[in-house]
């Protein structure tokens, strides 16, 4: 009875009953991925750069303010993530005028992931060999040449390495959002699944997070083995 009862389950999590409310799920989940992995590479990768240059070892280096930034940064990362989305849906409200659905997230989402993706940043550019910098600096290349012609080129499959890891992030997050009123796949796993012990609905909505992750990871692994291929080619 129980292999019956996993096999009816198994074809109702592909009906089109079961599909008519995860897709559109699926639709808000990559609205929100994609939104908030602009704001979280963009703000994410000015941050990983100002924590490496500002370092007593830096280009520029500034101490204090290096320790300030990296103290906020490692506050906000000590925080749960559910904590972080609470604490500034009230901004998603300042700004929108209402603190949930898909875009009212976006922006708590993004002060989530920020602070992770800045670290990941700043650990991929450290893993840059000093000698290259220095040999920068011998043929007169200025600070910002050297971030964005040594530092950056030269850390891109790391970078690549961290970005995939970031989107996975992310995407975790947008189901973790979803429980706050985002919406999404994992406000289709809990409300429509989980809660009504619609296991059907559960499993689709597990398994197109599965197959999303899957795809970034793949693709992230295969530009980053493509660059470094290529570099050692050159």
């Amino acid at each position: 009875m129980g292999r019956i009862t996993l096999l009816e389950t198994i074809e109702s999590a592909f009906s089109a009953k079961t599909w008519a409310i995860v897709v559109p799920a699926i639709y808000d989940t990559l609205y929100m991925v994609l939104f908030t992995t602009i704001l979280t590479v963009f703000f994410g990768l000015i941050l990983g750069i100002v924590l490496v240059t500002t370092d007593k070892d830096g280009i520029y280096p500034r101490p204090r303010f290096n320790a300030v930034a990296g103290g906020i940064v490692n506050g906000f990362r000590s925080l749960p993530s559910m904590i972080v989305i609470i604490l500034t849906l009230p901004l998603s409200r300042l700004i929108l005028g209402k603190s949930y659905g898909p875009k009212a997230c976006i922006i708590a989402l993004a002060v989530t992931c920020i602070p992770m993706f800045g670290r990941l940043v700043e650990s991929s550019i450290l893993e840059v060999s000093k000698g290259k910098i220095e040999a920068a600096r011998s043929m007169g290349a200025k600070n910002r040449d050297i971030v964005l012609k040594v530092l950056l080129p030269e850390a891109l499959p790391s970078l690549i390495r961290s970005f995939t890891i970031s989107v996975i992030a992310i995407i975790s997050t947008t189901a973790l959002a979803g429980t706050l009123g985002a919406g999404g796949l994992g406000d289709v796993a809990v409300r429509f699944g989980y809660s009504r012990f619609k296991t059907d609905i559960l499993l689709a909505a597990v398994l197109v997070m599965i197959v999303i992750v899957q795809a970034i990871q793949f693709a992230g692994n295969t530009l980053s083995k493509f660059i470094l291929k290529r570099r050692h080619l050159i």
